[in-house]
């Protein structure tokens, strides 16, 4: 009998994360790797869509406006990075967060990716696939960032003239 009810809470607590769940869009050449994530994190209630490039990658995130973005930095096409500056040169791509994860260290990742806006940079070697789960869910849980300010556009004003007599 306690088989039953344990299904039970088991089926209630995933279709409360499903009703909770949000849009991820997973960057990722490896398929097997972003097979994994997208299974991990639509068993705890995501919607998940998979770009195997850059340009598919764009693609969805451009459709979709996702949650949050996994972001490969080294994807066929265009570069993860490239992904990331179109995404903040956008009006759609602005407030996206985003994670990298890549097997580059940080230290030799194209050194505009915080400027840029992310909120977190991991190694892929260094994580096991369990992670993903909270590092996903931490990421969620924190308020959308303020867009990054807009420079201020640049207006050349000539001195005023003196009349010459």
């Amino acid at each position: 009998m306690l088989l039953p009810m344990f299904g039970a809470m088991l089926e209630y607590k995933y279709m409360d994360n499903f009703a909770s769940g949000k849009k991820i869009v997973i960057v990722e050449d490896n398929e097997a790797l972003a097979e994994i994530y997208k299974t991990r994190l639509e068993l705890i209630g995501h919607t998940c869509f998979i770009g195997y490039n850059g340009i598919t990658g764009l693609y969805f995130i451009q459709k979709e406006i996702p949650d949050l973005v996994l972001l490969d930095l080294m994807i066929p096409d265009i570069s993860g990075g490239q992904v990331l500056e179109t995404m903040r040169g956008s009006d759609w791509g602005k407030q996206i967060k985003v994670l990298v994860i890549s097997n580059l260290n940080e230290t030799e990742a194209p050194s505009n990716l915080r400027t840029l806006g992310i909120e977190g940079y991991v190694v892929k070697a260094n994580m096991l696939n369990d992670q993903i789960d909270q590092l996903v869910t931490n990421i969620l849980s924190q308020p959308v960032p303020p867009p990054l300010p807009t420079p201020a556009p640049q207006i050349d004003v000539a001195a005023p003239q003196t009349p010459t007599e």
